[in-house]
């Protein structure tokens, strides 16, 4: 079980937001950025997945199940877009290490009428990725399930702008120096 520190970092999980002696890892002595030397590092087997929700109107919500979308399939063109953007992450994320990503899977699952307290609709996302490397993926499993859920905003847009892209998280990693964290 992790808790949080003030600032909202994780305890109990030395691989957070700051290097084992309290510094960012991304920024030298001189405050400086870098990209984190990983050259020393083993290659080891590394998972993550990330989640999130887009929500919107019920009539949005038909359409896209339906398959009435003036765009197309937009759970499909969601899922590619999903794995695209996990495997374009390096580009976009400025300190990421590019990776050779074994396993990219992004799953969309509709939040129909009555499942939610709250009563809202909309599209569940989680992205799964997995690499055998030197560094973590989990900013691949944010990127992807941020740019899935992206892409039904642009698909649906024209009859709905409303949506509400919502709580992207990491659920979970494994592998690497700290093994095992997942959000309790």
């Amino acid at each position: 079980m992790t808790q949080d520190r003030p600032g909202g970092l994780a305890a109990g999980n030395s691989e957070n937001d700051l290097a084992r002696d309290g510094q960012l890892s991304h920024v030298d002595e001189k405050g400086v950025v870098r990209m984190v030397d990983v050259s020393q590092k083993a290659d080891t087997e590394r998972q993550a997945i990330a989640e999130g929700w887009i929500f919107m109107h019920p009539d949005t919500l038909s359409m896209i199940t339906d398959g009435t979308a003036a765009k197309g399939d937009v759970l499909a063109c969601a899922r590619v877009a999903g794995i695209m953007g996990c495997k374009q992450t390096s580009s976009l994320i400025p300190m990421c290490h590019p990776l050779n990503i074994t396993k990219s899977k992004c799953e969309l699952e509709p939040i129909l009428a009555g499942e939610r307290e709250d009563g809202r609709v909309g599209i569940h996302a989680t992205m799964t990725t997995g690499v055998t490397g030197k560094t973590g993926i989990e900013m691949e499993a944010l990127t992807g399930v941020s740019i899935a859920l992206l892409t039904v905003y642009d698909m649906c847009k024209a009859v709905d702008r409303g949506m509400e892209i919502c709580d992207v998280h990491l659920v979970r990693k494994e592998g690497g120096r700290t093994g095992l964290w997942t959000r309790d």
